[in-house]
């Protein structure tokens, strides 16, 4: 897009300049003409240069997708050494072992079995690879390939490279890789009954959906959130305080969509489906088959009263047509899909969207099961109250706190803070870092241990990072300075790994904005957090005289990397929707 603005701005100026060149002839219709169209181009001149400029100003403070630019470069490098093979396979990966590399590129195997079938072309994998890695553009970030084995590609990144990007992570702070056209997203979760309480059933729709929306608003777009409550509003105000108490302790931001809001839409949508002759009618029902689902939905009963199906096709429309919701995700447990799907089918069915140019997905969930691999309930078999949850995980947090004695070094407002992060940052994480698709066990035992891949573990983690530079009398108007000032060395293999590990943020938001599996997330922040650790036990930050214990110097470039660690960190919780605290 970019390049066609300029080869636009490039056409426009030779043009303004022809025009110019009337400027000997008299006043005429003509000529007026021409000054008419002089400005006109002169108008479109200037409104693509400011939108190039503000385009390459955004592009400069984005972070920078290295997997997608090594898959930008090896695509070029196929398209040239193969230009006749379509849709040829591209296969570029972190490399895991970094011995042989930081990135790999596979794809020369899946180009010999192209070219095998529809060329007949019988070609080593091995060859092909030489033939691609000849054919790579000039680019900023490869340092080196080497081929290895039956045609593997290793890739070794540039040092000056992965430094400049980390240097402009620190300056800039961590901001949306460019994503192209920014979107607008709507997010259906939490639905809770305004007739019940909330219980551990509504936990994962709630946890999950508000992450995605503040994964969505980050990445994409200024987000829409949504709940639909599944009954009338005729006794809200009570059980709506309730839920809102809950929603705070959680920090989720909805917008209410209840079942009322679209009641006067549901007669449109009946009438829709009878004027293009989808509806069938039995047994006084109105129903409509959509091709692929044997069960058809109920639009309107024998009573002429409406159902869900009704309410949520009204739902999908209003989204679709009213909002223009370019992606319309639904955070609803797996017990739906068939339900849902019928409901999408319908919508395409009837011409509301068009797969190919707005996505509907059904980010579907398994079930919240209690230590005894069970559906999770009180010891009386009652479903557990959510609010009787989130209090059970204050107590605990805060038991654990007094057990490491933090209420003898933290101050009550700091103690209360660490209690309120380490309790509802715990009951997220432990929910979010489970693959959304299965069920998961729930333990208060486990989510709170400071060990492994939890919660605990990794605000406390962030804690001691963020202590570093304040032990060392480190402030942040000095690590912004030295920010713009100092070059980051990665000689040692400890940097070097951390370096590249912070700076596949980017990445790991991609690949979940295309799956919608947040334990991606989860996964990649332990990482980052085990990587720190590795490079902290081997590389001084601040080293101290052993007698005296006066600080003797400060590596200030592996300060910034402290730096760039902890403020990805940062954002990866505030996607997650957990809230870490300076001290803990």
């Amino acid at each position: 897009a970019r390049v066609q603005s300029e080869n636009e701005i490039k056409l426009l100026t030779a043009e303004i300049e022809r025009l110019k060149n009337f400027g000997c002839l008299g006043v005429s219709p003509s000529l007026e003409g021409l000054r008419d169209e002089n400005a006109k181009l002169k108008y479109r001149l200037n409104f693509l240069q400011k939108s190039l400029q503000e385009e390459r100003s955004k592009t400069a403070k984005s972070m920078i997708n290295i997997n997608s630019c090594l898959q930008e470069i090896f695509g070029a490098a196929i398209q040239a050494a193969y230009p006749d093979l379509e849709n040829p396979p591209l296969v570029v990966t972190p490399s895991q072992q970094p011995k042989f590399g930081d990135y790999q590129c596979n794809s020369a195997m899946g180009i010999t079995q192209i070219l095998l079938k529809t060329k007949e072309q019988k070609v080593s994998p091995r060859e092909i690879a030489e033939k691609i890695s000849k054919n790579i553009p000039a680019n900023e970030c490869i340092e080196k390939i080497e081929i290895a084995g039956p045609g593997f590609i290793n890739i070794h990144l540039r040092k000056d490279f992965v430094s400049k990007q980390l240097s402009s992570l620190l300056m800039n702070g961590v901001q949306p890789p460019a994503v192209g056209k920014r979107k607008k997203v709507v997010v259906d979760f939490s639905s809770p009954n305004i007739a019940k309480e909330m219980h551990v059933g509504h936990l994962r729709s709630t946890i999950i959906g508000e992450s995605m929306c503040r994964l969505f608003e980050f990445a994409v777009t200024k987000e829409l959130n949504h709940y639909f409550i599944k009954a009338w509003e005729l006794i809200c105000d009570v059980s709506r305080k309730e839920f809102q108490k809950i929603y705070n302790c959680l920090d989720i931001t909805l917008i209410e969509r209840g079942e009322s809001f679209y009641h006067e839409m549901m007669k449109d949508i009946v009438k829709e489906f009878e004027d293009k002759g989808f509806v069938q009618v039995d047994d006084g029902r109105k129903i409509v088959f959509v091709p692929g689902f044997p069960v058809p939905l109920t639009i309107m009963k024998s009573d002429g009263g409406y159902t869900y199906d009704t309410s949520d096709l009204a739902a999908l429309k209003h989204r679709l047509c009213e909002e223009k919701a370019d992606i319309l995700i639904y955070v609803v447990d797996s017990g739906q899909s068939v339900h849902l799907q019928t409901v999408f089918a319908a919508g395409q069915m009837i011409g509301w969207y068009d797969p190919k140019v707005t996505r509907v997905a059904h980010a579907a969930f398994g079930v919240v099961l209690g230590e005894d691999k069970k559906k999770f309930k009180t010891r009386s078999g009652d479903t557990v109250r959510l609010i009787d949850l989130l209090e059970e995980g204050l107590k605990r947090a805060m038991d654990k706190l007094r057990d490491k004695e933090r209420d003898k070094v933290l101050t009550a407002e700091e103690l209360k803070a660490a209690q309120t992060s380490v309790a509802f940052g715990c009951i997220k994480y432990a929910d979010l870092s489970h693959n959304r698709l299965n069920d998961y066990v729930f333990s208060f035992d486990k989510m709170l241990d400071d060990r492994g891949n939890t919660a605990a573990y990794l605000l406390y983690a962030f804690t001691r990072i963020r202590a570093i530079a304040r032990l060392a009398n480190i402030d942040e108007q000095m690590l912004r300075k030295a920010a713009r000032e100092e070059v980051l060395i990665l000689d040692h293999e400890k940097e070097w790994k951390l370096g590249k590990c912070i700076l596949r943020f980017p990445e790991i938001l991609q690949k979940i904005l295309d799956d919608l599996l947040l334990h991606t997330l989860c996964d990649y922040l332990y990482e980052l957090a085990t990587t720190f650790t590795e490079f902290y036990d081997n590389c001084y930050c601040v080293e101290k005289d052993r007698q005296s214990g006066q600080i003797v110097k400060v590596n200030m470039w592996r300060l910034l990397l402290c730096e760039a660690t902890a403020t990805v960190m940062a954002k990866g919780f505030d996607i997650l929707g957990i809230k870490p605290v300076q001290r803990m």
